[in-house]
């Protein structure tokens, strides 16, 4: 035997079977056929519901992560502007909104105003503003008043209204206590550039004003505070106001006799050079001891060492023997019994008030033993006075030039 094959002749079924499933080249034979139509239909075949749901989701989860993402980018971004001022409003669009009134005060520079523009919300930013102003102001400076502006105007346009060759504004004066008549007619001078001669006229002639015939002059009547006049007021017009804030003031406390306001006033404008306010009241009460009839402690002698400065033209707290014995100084209360000529200065209205309802007390000496902090002592007799008035002089040991 040998290993070689037997060879069995084909049959003619064999070979039909055998081309039935024989292809010509190039082309399926039939079960490759079947299987890629198929394959094909599988294809074509629409997902199932469990499928479509397990893509929408992962579609929604993708959407919401971008939308996260994309949100805390621009919120990010968003804080980092604000952090490094990007979001800031430097200045407004214009042309502003609501009218408002604006006061420049009496020696405001233009950091100063620019940051009072800016917190009253006239302008969005100062140094917008600052810079504005400069570029306009050719040496100019704003001068004090009340503007009228808008509310979030641009920095030019507040600059404008504020230097501008026409601005709304008027002539402020802040007039303090206690100043004396040439002293108030300065400030009305640099304020509003009326010469001062013309306040001194006036003064001249204080019965047009409504003051009483022994009124030597418009002392104690400028009252004081703060005033803006309009730029057209005249001498006349601004001395007719400040007259009638003091006689209101004086009418307003039942005071309304033209020769008792006097009366009033030239107290007062002691009691406001000699005390601390909260001594107004007691002050004053011991100024009526004084010009009590049948006084016997001072005999009438108010012996106020302001009132005798005054007349001569200087303030100081130091007399010498001789200017107390002047009786040629009318305001020299030591050597003129009762009260002097007239006021020594302009009262303001709590020493007003005071003296209008002066306290009851049995005191009719004072003297201020700490002019620091004001501490004064009351006595009624001049023998303990005396004791006061050596803790003063020992304060001014303790405190060279403070007493001059």
């Amino acid at each position: 035997m040998n290993n070689r094959t037997r060879q069995t002749p084909a049959s003619p079924e064999f070979d039909d079977q055998h081309d039935a499933y024989a292809g010509d080249h190039g082309h399926p034979e039939p079960v490759e056929e079947f299987f890629a139509s198929q394959e094909s239909n599988r294809r074509r075949r629409p997902p199932s519901d469990a499928k479509r749901r397990r893509r929408l989701r992962r579609t929604v989860v993708m959407v919401v992560v971008v939308l996260l993402f994309a949100g805390t980018v621009y919120g990010a971004a968003l804080m980092l502007r604000d952090f490094l001022g990007f979001n800031e409003v430097t200045d407004y669009a214009g042309p502003g909104g609501e009218e408002t009134v604006f006061a420049v005060t009496e020696g405001a520079g233009a950091l100063a105003i620019g940051n009072g523009l800016e917190s009253a919300d006239i302008v969005a930013d100062s140094e917008t503003f600052v810079a504005a102003l400069a570029a306009i102001a050719e040496g100019r400076e704003v001068q004090p008043g009340e503007y009228e502006m808008r509310l979030q105007m641009p920095a030019a346009d507040a600059a404008e209204a504020l230097l501008g060759e026409d601005p709304s504004l008027v002539s402020y004066a802040a007039v303090a206590r206690d100043l004396r008549q040439g002293e108030v007619f300065d400030i009305l001078s640099t304020s509003t550039g009326i010469p001062r001669t013309e306040f001194e006229a006036l003064a001249a002639s204080p019965t047009q004003f409504g003051l009483p015939q022994q009124a030597l002059s418009l002392e104690g009547y400028l009252h004081p505070g703060e005033y803006r006049f309009d730029v057209e007021a005249t001498a006349t017009d601004i001395v007719t106001e400040m007259v009638k804030a003091t006689t209101d003031r004086l009418a307003q406390d039942g005071v309304t006799d033209p020769s008792e306001q006097y009366r009033i006033l030239t107290i007062a404008s002691i009691v406001q050079a000699e005390a601390q306010q909260g001594d107004y009241a007691t002050v004053a009460g011991a100024i009526n001891n004084r010009l009590t009839p049948g006084n016997t402690e001072t005999n009438g002698f108010i012996q106020s060492d302001a009132s005798v400065t005054y007349g001569l033209g200087k303030r100081s707290y130091q007399l010498t023997d001789e200017e107390k014995q002047d009786t040629s100084n009318p305001y020299n209360t030591y050597a003129n019994p009762g009260l002097p000529k007239g006021p020594i200065g302009s009262p303001g209205d709590e020493a007003i008030d005071a003296t209008v309802n002066a306290a009851d007390v049995p005191f009719y000496f004072w003297v201020t033993v700490d002019l620091d902090t004001g501490e004064t002592k009351f006595s009624e007799t001049y023998a303990e006075h005396l004791r006061y008035v050596d803790e003063y002089l020992a304060w001014c040991t303790d405190h060279p030039g403070r007493c001059e």
